[in-house]
This record gives C-alpha cells, sequence and structure tokens, in this order.
C-alpha cells in the first residue's frame, strides 16, 4: 500500500516528450515550460529531495490516496507524506513516459502517461495516469492527479507453461500396443503441438496431431486433435486435485459425434498417467481404456 500511495504522488508534473504540430506559439513555451518542471521533478524525486518534490505541487493541491481514500491538503502535508515514503524506500527511482499533453485554458493542461517505480528488490510498479496542472504566478503545478493500475494482461505462455514438463519424447506400452508420444512449443510458445503414434501387435500403426492452446474468451486450455483417419476433436482442459481432465468431443469419419474424457496425471519429472473413459460414439457407449504409463525417453 505504501508502494502504492508513493507512486500516486509522483504521477504529477512530468511534461510532454514532444510538441503538437500545430501549437500555437504561446502553448509550445508553456509545453516547454512543462517540461523543464518535469526534468526537475524526475531529479528530485531521484535525488530523495522531498521539499524540491512539493514545491512542484500547488500550494492548495489535493492528494487522495487511491488506496485508503485519504486526502492530502496543501503543499506542507503533501512534503510530509513524501518524506516519510521515501525514508521507508530508500533505493526507489522514478521513469516517466508522458503520451500526450492538452491545454484546456491558456492556464489548465492535463497530460496523461505513465509512471514506473524502480526499487532494487521488487518488481518494477507501473501505473496510467492523468495529472491536471495549473499555472500560477508564470509558473506550472500540479493541481490534481487520477491514476489506474496497469492490466497486466497473461502471455499465451504464461497461461500454458503449467504443462511444460510435457515437452519431450515418451513412450508406453498398453497390452498390444505401443505408445510414442512427441511435445513440442511452436516457435512464438503461444501453442504446445503433440504427435501421437500407436502400433498395435497386428502391425497396424495409428498417428495424429494435438495442439494446444490458451483461449482468452472462455479463460481455459483447450486443444484440437487430429487423427490419420479422419477423426478430428475439440477438449476443454481442467485440472482438479493434481489430474488433469481433457473432456473431448469429436466427429468420426462416418459423421458420427464421439466424446470421451482422457485423465492426465504427472507422476514425476520423466513420467506420467493416462487413461480414456466415458467414451461414447453416436448412441453407443464404448469401454473405458485402462490407465497406461509413459516414460520419458
Amino acid at each position: 500500500m505504501r508502494r502504492a500511495l508513493l507512486l500516486l504522488m509522483v504521477l504529477s508534473i512530468t511534461g510532454s516528450n514532444r510538441l503538437f504540430a500545430q501549437q500555437p506559439g504561446g502553448q509550445s513555451a508553456d509545453e516547454a515550460a512543462i517540461r523543464d518542471a518535469a526534468a526537475s521533478y524526475v531529479q528530485a524525486f531521484n535525488r530523495h529531495d522531498a521539499e524540491a518534490l512539493a514545491n512542484h505541487w500547488a500550494p492548495d493541491a489535493v492528494y487522495l490516496n487511491r488506496s485508503t481514500g485519504e486526502e492530502v491538503v496543501g503543499r506542507a502535508a503533501i512534503a510530509d507524506q513524501f518524506r516519510t515514503l521515501l525514508e521507508e524506500q530508500p533505493d526507489v527511482q522514478l521513469k516517466v513516459s508522458v503520451e500526450s499533453v492538452q491545454f484546456i485554458s491558456p492556464s489548465v493542461a492535463v497530460e496523461r502517461g505513465r509512471t514506473t517505480l524502480l526499487s532494487p528488490n521488487s518488481e518494477p510498479e507501473e501505473i496510467e495516469y492523468t495529472a491536471v496542472n495549473v499555472k500560477r504566478d508564470g509558473k506550472w503545478l500540479l493541481d490534481r492527479v487520477t491514476d489506474k493500475e496497469i492490466e497486466i494482461v497473461p502471455t499465451h505462455y504464461d497461461q500454458l507453461k503449467v504443462l511444460d514438463w510435457m515437452v519431450g519424447e515418451w513412450s508406453g506400452t498398453a497390452d498390444n500396443a505401443e505408445i510414442e508420444l512427441e511435445c513440442n512449443w511452436t516457435k512464438n510458445r503461444n501453442f504446445l503441438t503433440r504427435a501421437f503414434k500407436i502400433s498395435l501387435d497386428d502391425g497396424t500403426d495409428f498417428s495424429g496431431m494435438q495442439l494446444i492452446g490458451w483461449d482468452p474468451a472462455a479463460k481455459t486450455i483447450r486443444s484440437w486433435s487430429f487423427d490419420a483417419n479422419g477423426t478430428f476433436a475439440e477438449a476443454t482442459w481442467e485440472q482438479h486435485g493434481g489430474r488433469w481432465f481433457l473432456r473431448n468431443r469429436g466427429t468420426l469419419p462416418d459423421g458420427r459425434t464421439a466424446t470421451m474424457v482422457n485423465v492426465m496425471q504427472q507422476t514425476d519429472t520423466d513420467s506420467f498417467k493416462w487413461q480414456t473413459i466415458e467414451r461414447t460414439a453416436g448412441d453407443e457407449l464404448l469401454p473405458n481404456i485402462d490407465e497406461v504409463q509413459l516414460v520419458r525417453q
């Protein structure tokens, strides 16, 4: 909470890093003044000078702590807040990226951008902000700031890396078949691919492939499977009690609907168990397939 409080307070006087091409001359000069004040502000923050930081705020400025709802009114009170917080975080540093500055009137400018706090012992903290700057006695000062945390959207890899243990080559033996699997990441790690081959004792081979990805709309892992006989299926993945349940629904080569649940459980880094249950083909209920142990090669 302290860190969030500090971050909101520094979202203030940072100026635009570019000028609008058709601004009037007066606004160009004012924006240059805001940029100069921004450089001064960042320097004061990074040398932890609470008094110099407070001087960038208007005498009657209001700071609202978004975490507690507490209002801090006036430059002296804001200086006290900075002094306490900077003492608690002696290594914190500030970076600012300003995206725009818009002049509402000759004495009011609205600034939008992102501020980042950097600390050696924690992840960078970044927030989007809107700052209202006012011109008092020829000097641009901070009057009010609103902000919101930047939502970090996990990548597809972040969602799928729980399955990273599957990558590699695997084999196992059932009653009358040899099973081979090979799993790999795609180039951008947004998907996993699995190729499978089943060799029966009578010399028949059965093969296919599977693509595994993250569905951001349904917020679930999903897979698509295709085999050499023409069957294709889609499955959703759910994890319960250390086991993965792959609920498949597909179409057989003759057009009938097929369903099944694959149950997968990692036993250690180099082996996992696989079983197929609740199998149907059209209206026909099929027997379960016994559990198979697959071992990393």
